[in-house]
């Protein structure tokens, strides 16, 4: 079987949704606090899936943007759990090399991921700084950087589990 043609299977499997069970009404693209940033409605990636659409559903920069908030889970009537198709679509289009266009959302994800790895908690400060030196955007919201950095603490705080939490990144990653 062509893998395209499989691809319905796959987010089904990786998911534990089935995306047949979307009905286009739209709801969860209607509620959506990120749907403006999108380049496909959440409700248009759904249908893209049931058509096995795999390279437009994995390029697109929507599965990127979606903020995991489960609004459009909230809000749909046949309960299909959107945000966690998006989860899954994004795992598939990292590790697939889906990522050349959003490549600056990935940078993010991956210093974020690297600090609760490192702290067992997120260190805003850390994660400000990676990302600048990850994507060379030095000087963008440069502006924000007054209102911010007394905010900031400007050393990490490790939690008492982070052993078990990078032991848990290490579980993922095998």
């Amino acid at each position: 079987m062509k893998k395209e043609a499989d691809f319905k299977a796959q987010v089904a499997a990786r998911s534990g949704v089935k995306p047949a069970a979307c009905y286009q009404c739209g709801k969860c693209s209607a509620g959506c606090p990120m749907a403006h940033a999108m380049d496909l409605l959440p409700h248009q990636i759904m249908r893209l899936i049931q058509l096995n659409q795999r390279d437009k559903v994995l390029k697109s920069r929507t599965i990127w943007m979606c903020a995991s908030c489960e609004t459009c889970s909230t809000r749909c009537p046949k309960e299909v759990d959107v945000a966690r198709v998006m989860d899954a679509l994004r795992e598939m289009a990292y590790k697939e090399g889906f990522v050349s266009a959003q490549a600056d959302t990935v940078k993010f994800m991956e210093e974020f991921l690297a600090w609760v790895k490192r702290t067992g908690r997120q260190f805003e400060g850390g994660l400000v700084g990676g990302y600048k030196l990850r994507t060379g955007h030095f000087f963008q919201d440069l502006d924000a950087a007054p209102k911010m950095m007394p905010k900031l603490k400007l050393l990490p705080h490790r939690i008492k589990g982070q052993a078990a939490v990078a032991r848990i990144f290490d579980k993922c990653k095998a």
